[in-house]
């Protein structure tokens, strides 16, 4: 299915949850929720909500989490859901739960595109980017990926999941796209390997020995990869690269914190 990604728009889902209670990055910045961290005088998803605002592929936003009364501690967004600019729901057990469910309550013909709170370097240029490249696709569902190299220039030193494959390294963007009502099954395969999420080699090994032995020895592409996961799934699954180094950012401990945090210093001093 050809969307036109100049006229089609997509609904943003933004996973919001907290996966612990005892999230040491939630205790170091005392915020009670890790998407409502603080970070230069604005809680850490209402960055991510002013760029899917702005972004023109995005027409309706989905908060999946966190907690209601995390919301009502900022009254800007308190506001946003309160006149239904932003769709709130309660988060889920899990992110890939969250995720099942906030689809679920969306019409089938819906496109989707889904991030999270703690991406607060993402900007409505990359959403468009990703969310226009995902659109023209004739796919099911597409995943966001970032040269490894392009990261590594950036921000030296940083300690990323990398994706080593023969066509090159990435690094993932948290941005995907499930365009057809069919690429929601997506979702449900994401719950089976939600925990292995930063182990490449178990994930790879979903799609047989063969892979990972191919993926050890550098043999596997990137494309072989997906071809297999499309296979398997039974949905057209395609990457798209991403040419920002921020886009593959999050935040997930308290050294990704102050990197974060270093980098806008850095931005807005530029800019000056």
């Amino acid at each position: 299915m050809h969307l036109d990604p100049e006229t089609h728009q997509m609904t943003a889902i933004v996973l919001a949850g907290d996966r612990t209670k005892a999230d040491s990055l939630v205790n170091h910045s005392e915020a009670g929720a890790k998407a409502m961290i603080d970070i230069d005088g604005l809680p850490m998803v209402r960055r991510v909500l002013n760029a899917l605002r702005v972004a023109k592929v995005v027409h309706k936003i989905c908060l999946a989490g966190p907690e209601k009364s995390a919301v009502d501690t900022d009254q800007a967004l308190a506001d946003w859901v309160e006149n239904g600019e932003v769709l709130w729901r309660p988060p889920e057990s899990s992110p890939s739960t969250s995720a099942y469910h906030a689809m679920q309550s969306l019409d089938p013909g819906e496109a989707v595109l889904l991030t999270t709170a703690d991406h607060p370097l993402l900007t409505p240029e990359m959403v468009d980017a990703f969310g226009r490249q995902s659109l023209a696709d004739d796919v099911d569902v597409t995943v966001g990926l970032a040269p490894h190299a392009l990261v590594t220039e950036a921000y030296p030193g940083i300690k990323k999941t990398v994706l080593r494959f023969s066509d090159g390294e990435f690094c993932g963007c948290n941005l995907f796209a499930f365009i057809t009502p069919e690429g929601r099954r997506a979702a449900r395969f994401w719950r089976k390997i939600e925990q292995e999420r930063k182990k490449p080699l178990v994930v790879i090994g979903l799609l047989g020995w063969s892979a990972v032995i191919r993926y050890r020895l550098g043999l596997l592409s990137l494309e072989e990869a997906l071809a297999k996961l499309s296979k398997r799934l039974g949905l057209r699954i395609r990457p798209v690269i991403l040419p920002y180094a921020n886009a593959a950012i999050d935040v997930d401990s308290i050294a990704d914190l102050m990197l974060v945090k270093g980098s806008l210093e850095k931005a807005a001093a530029q800019d000056a």
